[in-house]
């Protein structure tokens, strides 16, 4: 069993950053490919992002290519979402998620999920 935590959700203004955090329990955290996940009211769940067990491979979702970068710090059971050159269509609950597969960009392939948190982008 995997519990995971995101943090550093908020509002910011369009054009401006944040950085997205997601705490592992337990001490298998290199064995899983993490991805980051987000979903608007009323819109179906889109990926934004993937990242491999080593922490090289990485695959961005077209709408964030560009602007959000992954990265992983096994040491410290975390992964991260660096959020730059925010958009209104940003906005939306993201989550983190683990995966046994590699790279993937269904939301079926994931086993484990946090509870999501909110990013918001003013205009």
């Amino acid at each position: 069993q995997v519990q995971l935590v995101e943090s550093g959700g908020g509002l910011v203004q369009a054009g401006g950053s944040l950085r997205l955090s997601c705490a592992a329990s337990g001490r298998t955290f290199s064995t899983y490919s993490m991805g980051w996940f987000r979903q608007a009211p009323g819109k179906e769940r889109e990926f934004v992002a993937a990242v491999a067990r080593g922490g090289i491979a990485k695959y961005y979702g077209d709408s964030v290519k560009g602007r959000f970068t992954i990265s992983r710090d096994n040491a410290k059971n975390t992964v991260y979402l660096q959020m730059d050159s925010l958009i209104p269509e940003d906005t939306a609950v993201y989550y983190c998620a683990t995966s046994t597969r590699a790279l993937g960009i269904a939301s079926d392939e994931y086993n484990y999920w946090g509870q999501g948190t909110q990013v918001t982008v003013s205009s």
